[in-house]
């Protein structure tokens, strides 16, 4: 794992490493999704059939071979022991109450000469929601997709999920069940996105496309923008950590490691002012390391994808992070809170000793589909906002148009539009 100073010579050029860790090469497999997708295009379900046989090894003898069956999602939901079914119960309501706090309202305000300007809000009419997995699926990846999409209030939710040899994780079923999903069906990576933007016999045509996936998901979604909208083009899991002498190094050291656990390019990285405690961090990454079922995932991320920056004091620490713009930022220092107005790019922040990262995944309530690779610069986590559209709302009255007209008119002159410039002083 990278140990490295800022006062070193060589930090700088280490620190820029850093900065590309996000980078997908979607060059070197756009040819690839881009045959894929021309094929669901012209041949739809036939397609859909054949890559599935192709890249899940399983034959659907018929298109409805397809579906998931929503007795099944029943089946799989009853069978989860009470112990199970309470936690995603519990996970569902928290990031439905959490989300319904981010709906906006339609809003309407009328001015001194009775004209009316707004904005109304309108769910999309459906959402395609991808959902990566198999045996390995994640069904908080359903929840954290689908319960924005219910709140918002999309008529339609339709799910895709590569199913290796037919066969699907039966708590991803029993989490579509709990969400009411009836429109899901058995197919993965490129063939699933370009089958839920164009449409198949099958799949509907959907209006958005969220959720996680490989390099080949992420280069279909950024193919089919345009046809679709899209959530973000997001690459492998990352964590930053700030600390300060406070800091617990046991502590810190399981939390990168919870995302260095998710594959082999995931990215860990601890800034602090402590010297000591970084040396102490690193020793403990090495003794969980020993523990973890999913050690040699961990330990190539880890080693390769790992670094602990020793920073001069807190703003510089802050700063440095600032420009990595993580995923994930924990805040494990003294006064957590008052760091926070300081913070200007991460997905999701985790304030304080008692707010692992792994909280903020599954059950606190907020989204865990967030921006990587020093996007969260510019783009924010997965909500209602994904699965809505505005539309402005303008009704002017006689005196109000009249009070206006004349310097819209001149405006359309001057740039040559005189239809437009008529069309108002007509009604002046």
């Amino acid at each position: 794992m990278l140990q490295i100073k800022t006062n070193d010579k060589n930090f700088k050029t280490q620190f820029s490493k850093l900065l590309g860790r996000g980078k997908m090469d979607i060059d070197s497999v756009s040819k690839i999704v881009r045959a894929i997708i021309d094929e669901i295009r012209a041949d739809g379900n036939s397609a859909v059939k054949k890559h599935v046989q192709k890249f899940d090894k399983w034959i659907p003898k018929s298109d409805d071979e397809l579906k998931i069956s929503t007795n099944d999602m029943k089946i799989a939901y009853n069978k989860l022991d009470n112990e199970l079914k309470n936690a995603l119960k519990l996970a569902y309501d928290r990031i439905k109450t959490y989300h319904e706090k981010l709906l906006p309202k339609t809003w309407m305000e009328t001015d001194v000469t009775g004209s009316i300007l707004g904005q109304k809000i309108t769910a999309v009419d459906k959402a395609g929601l991808y959902i990566p997995g198999g045996k390995a699926a994640y069904p908080s990846s359903l929840l954290m997709n689908a319960i924005p999409a219910i709140v918002a209030g999309v008529d339609e939710i339709v799910v895709c999920t590569p199913a290796p040899q037919n066969e699907l994780n039966s708590l991803l079923l029993a989490a579509m069940h709990l969400c009411g999903i009836k429109n899901a069906y058995k197919i993965g990576g490129a063939s699933a996105i370009a089958a839920m933007a164009y449409g198949t016999k099958s799949v509907p045509k959907v209006d958005v496309i969220t959720g996680p996936g490989n390099i080949f998901v992420a280069t279909a979604k950024k193919l089919v923008y345009g046809e679709v909208n899209i959530d973000m083009i997001a690459g492998p899991s990352e964590i930053g950590v700030l600390a300060d002498s406070s800091s617990d190094a046991k502590l810190l050291a399981i939390d990168l490691l919870s995302q260095a656990e998710h594959d082999e390019m995931a990215s860990s990285i601890l800034i602090t002012t402590d010297e000591e405690l970084a040396n102490q961090t690193q020793k403990e990454i090495e003794i969980w390391l020993k523990t973890l079922s999913r050690e040699k995932i961990a330990r190539t991320s880890i080693e390769k994808r790992g670094a602990i920056i020793i920073a001069r004091d807190m703003d510089e620490a802050i700063f440095l992070m600032n420009e990595i713009a993580p995923e994930h930022l924990e805040i494990m220092c003294e006064d957590a809170m008052s760091l926070l107005p300081k913070i200007k790019h991460a997905g999701a922040i985790f304030l304080g000793r008692y707010t692992p990262e792994p909280i903020g995944d599954y059950i606190a309530g907020p989204n865990h589909t967030l921006p990587t690779g020093g996007t969260a610069k510019f783009y924010s986590p997965l909500s209602v906002d994904n699965f809505i559209k505005k539309s402005s709302i303008i009704c002017m009255s006689e005196e109000g148009i009249k009070k206006i007209g004349k310097e819209c008119a001149l405006l359309a002159k001057t740039e040559g539009l005189g239809a437009h410039a008529t069309s108002v002083e007509q009604r002046i």
